[in-house]
């Protein structure tokens, strides 16, 4: 049987950036307002993502507050990070990982990106980046994601990781002004490793 070993005590103080093949993931400063300000302000980029096009003025309030969180404290703590690509400094998108539960070490994971950017894979890199933070790094034994099932694009970049589909809540959630059906998606800290290894 596998051990219960519990999450990092104190919680997790990432190192940044996290670096990958062709990204940086890194924390979100002030100086990102204006380039994410144009994706989240774009109905299509937010259809599917917890809130409205937002204004420049709501992405940083946002950035000076709960966007700026770089440390796992406790429980409940989500770490949204910058999505930069390396060759060009440009900012791509941003994701972030959330801590949902401590005694069932278990995690949620989400993200955004730049249409431009789209077609080229970086959802799944970067979204690979965050599954080792939580599993290597904050100790997680599953991470999970939520999709809208319309939302086909960011199903096939949790597939391509290792997810595997777990559920579909059929109109679960009333979700800007219509009923949505979600998709939930779940991995295993075994499962990924077994992954990592058979990639190596």
């Amino acid at each position: 049987m596998e051990s219960r070993t519990p999450v990092r005590s104190g919680g997790f103080d990432p190192e940044y950036p996290i670096v990958t093949t062709r990204l940086l993931l890194r924390p979100i400063t002030a100086g990102d307002a204006v380039t994410m300000h144009s994706y989240k302000s774009d109905p299509d980029a937010v259809r599917y993502v917890p809130y409205a096009p937002l204004t420049l003025d709501e992405v940083e309030q946002r950035i000076a507050t709960t966007w700026s969180r770089t440390v796992f404290t406790t429980e409940g703590d989500g770490v949204c990070l910058a999505v930069e690509e390396r060759e060009s400094g440009a900012l791509v998108g941003d994701v972030v990982l959330f801590w949902r539960s401590e005694t069932d070490r278990a995690g949620e994971v989400g993200y955004i990106f730049a249409p431009r950017f789209s077609g080229r894979g970086y959802a799944s890199e970067a979204v690979d980046a965050l599954l080792a933070l939580g599993f290597d790094g904050l100790g997680l034994h599953r991470i999970a994601a939520r999709i809208d099932e319309r939302n086909t694009a960011s199903a096939r970049v949790v597939e391509r990781l290792g997810f595997r589909r777990e559920a579909r809540l059929v109109e679960s959630e009333w979700f800007k002004e219509e009923w949505t059906t979600l998709l939930i998606y779940g991995l295993l800290e075994t499962e990924w490793r077994g992954r990592s290894a058979s990639m190596q």
